[in-house]
């Protein structure tokens, strides 16, 4: 069973960084996308990064949203199989409830973590 385990979210003053890690367990694909999704209040689910992984290439691509490019890093540690995104310059408008998804013959989702930040 696919199993996603966040960590990471709270309450940030804006300019402030937040780590969010999202632990993967449950399956032993070599080709998939992990990443971040997340949902403002009102709003509908957006993508926020991924970083995929294939067999044909040495290192995975990775997308950001572009109202994320240059303040958000995503990484991977692929011996914890656990993926990072690292928030800085955070704005209030960041705030929302950010998902871990896993692509892989179907998405799975974590629980969601919450994260806000006031002005």
């Amino acid at each position: 069973e696919v199993q996603l385990m966040e960590s990471g979210g709270g309450l940030v003053q804006a300019g402030g960084s937040l780590r969010l890690s999202c632990a993967a367990s449950g399956f032993t694909f070599d080709d998939y996308a992990i990443g971040w999704f997340r949902q403002a209040p009102g709003k509908e689910r957006e993508g926020v990064s991924c970083i995929s992984s294939s067999e044909s290439s040495s290192d995975g691509s990775i997308y950001y949203a572009g109202s994320v490019k240059g303040r958000f890093t995503i990484s991977s540690d692929n011996a914890k199989n656990t993926v990072y995104l690292q928030m800085d310059s955070l704005k209030p408008e960041d705030t929302a409830v950010y998902y871990c998804n896993l692509h892989v013959l179907g998405d799975y989702w974590g629980q969601g973590t919450q994260v806000t930040v006031s002005s």
